[in-house]
Order: structure tokens, then sequence, then C-alpha cells
């Protein structure tokens, strides 16, 4: 097995090699399917829009060659989430999701590479869909960014008033960069 995203082409072992298995099962299910556009956010109208908001932590037990194994904490419930890579274009990628106990994400994050993502998400509809709005704290404070999911790539979606650029496949602006390359560093 080779990984796909290195120039080298070096064999995958080990911990890698377990997570490329576990990808390329799940990818077969298309129902895990995550289609996504994200947007920079330009003012904080969204909060009194919202109807709800929730604190998350996440942290990555592991973060390569664009596979991505995290631990989430949000408010008082916990997830393990496996996602695959990116293509071109990053607007879809596979995601599988499991509801872990408390106990457990709290005992997983312990484990996780450095750089833990810490931001509250702020949910609300608009004109049909649901738009969740992060806002990032610790090292990447200072960036909010809104995500939409969609049921297809082609779907059409209203954008409202507070959205700014869409950075859709912009893998700088993908949690698991950012708590390698915090916001905060950037020039």
């Amino acid at each position: 097995m080779y990984s796909d995203n290195d120039a080298t082409a070096r064999p995958l072992k080990g911990e890698n090699l377990v997570i490329w298995i576990i990808i390329t099962i799940f990818a077969t299910m298309n129902e895990n399917i995550e289609i996504e556009r994200k947007f920079l956010v330009l003012n904080d109208s969204y909060k009194e829009k919202a109807y709800n908001h929730s604190h998350i932590q996440q942290g990555y037990l592991c973060s390569n060659s664009g596979r991505t194994v995290r631990v989430r904490i949000r408010d008082n419930s916990a997830y393990l989430t496996i996602k695959g890579p990116t293509p071109e274009g990053g607007l879809n990628c596979y995601e599988f999701e499991k509801e872990i106990t408390f106990e457990e994400g709290a005992q997983l994050i312990r484990l996780c590479e450095p750089g833990i993502i810490d931001k509250v998400r702020w949910c609300l509809k608009y004109k049909g869909h649901i738009f969740e709005v992060d806002e990032f704290f610790g090292d990447n404070e200072g960036l909010v960014m809104a995500e939409v999911e969609l049921s297809s790539e082609n779907e059409p979606v209203e954008l409202p008033d507070f959205i700014g650029k869409e950075v859709t496949g912009d893998n700088r602006f993908f949690n698991s960069h950012l708590r390698k390359h915090p916001y905060r560093e950037w020039e």
C-alpha cells in the first residue's frame, strides 16, 4: 500500500496503514460523503439569528496524508470521527462519525497530537439551509468561518449577508491545518 498524497510514494506502515484500510472500507458507503462549502464571516450578525450554540474542543489522534482521526467534545457529548482525503476543490470528502461517551472523549483528547482546536459553533437557518458558524479561540482567535452542508455538489444555496469570501478547498482553513499552523501566526 502506498500513500496517494506522498510525492516519494513511501509504503504506508503501522497506524497509517490501519487508517487507510478503515477509510477505504468505509469510503464505499456513499451515504457518508460530506458535501460542504466554507466561507469567511464579515460580522457577528449571525449571533442574533442563531437558534443554538455550543462549545467545541477537538484534537487529532492522526492527521497524515489528508486523512484524519478526530476526537471532538461538544458541550457534554463526545465523538470520534474519521475523515478521508479531500479531493481537489475541497467540496466533498468521506466522513464517518460515531458518538462515544464523554469520559472516552476526555481520555482520548489527552492522547491527541499537539494543538487543540477551541471554538464556539453557532447554528442558524437561512433560506432552507443550516449554516454553522465557528468562532475560534486560543491560537486561532480572530478567525470566524461559516459552513453549509449540501445534498449535492450542484445544489444552489442563497447566502446570508454576513458571508464573505469563499474558502472551500483552501486547506489553510481545515481544522487539522489550523492546529499545526494557527491563524494568529499567519501574516
